[in-house]
């Protein structure tokens, strides 16, 4: 997997994880339906957690009409799209969406303020790494459905 870091607009990038949703990239979906799909089009129970996660965190939302599950748009286009949200305690993050040959690319981008914030990340990181594996697999069952629904017609 090659270096991400370059594609975030933090500071700088202490933290970034990478995962592959594989055999969707035949779906013609843009990088911003992957992203309202992954978060927005999980089920309620889950979004309300991940909502709670953050307010933990000390993520802040982004209240405006084109933010996606409250975090800001700051890169869009067919093919990407990085959004972001500040945080009370130090702790910006990113997640980036990018449409690939091998599927969709989704991968998150953390910045340490302070050296206080490390141990946080380092107690949620392994819980980030199992939400974000159900997501995506939720995500592309979804995107599964909606292809073969797409052929049958």
């Amino acid at each position: 997997m090659p270096d991400l870091r370059h594609l975030s607009t933090l500071p700088r990038v202490d933290y970034v994880d990478a995962f592959v949703i594989g055999g969707v990239a035949a779906l013609d979906w843009t990088a911003e339906r992957w992203a309202r799909e992954i978060l927005e089009g999980a089920p309620a129970d889950r979004r309300a957690a991940l909502l709670a996660g953050w307010r933990a965190l000390g993520l802040k939302s982004e209240g405006s009409a084109g933010s996606i599950l409250g975090w800001e748009v700051r890169r869009r286009n067919p093919d990407a799209l990085l959004i972001g949200r500040e945080s009370l305690i130090g702790m910006p993050g990113e997640l980036l969406f990018t449409r690939r040959p091998e599927g969709l690319l989704f991968a998150t981008f953390v910045h340490h303020h302070a050296a206080v914030t490390r141990p946080v990340w380092a107690a949620v990181q392994p819980m980030h790494v199992r939400t974000v594996g159900n997501l995506l697999q939720r995500a592309g069952r979804a995107a599964s459905d909606v292809r073969e629904s797409a052929e049958a017609d």
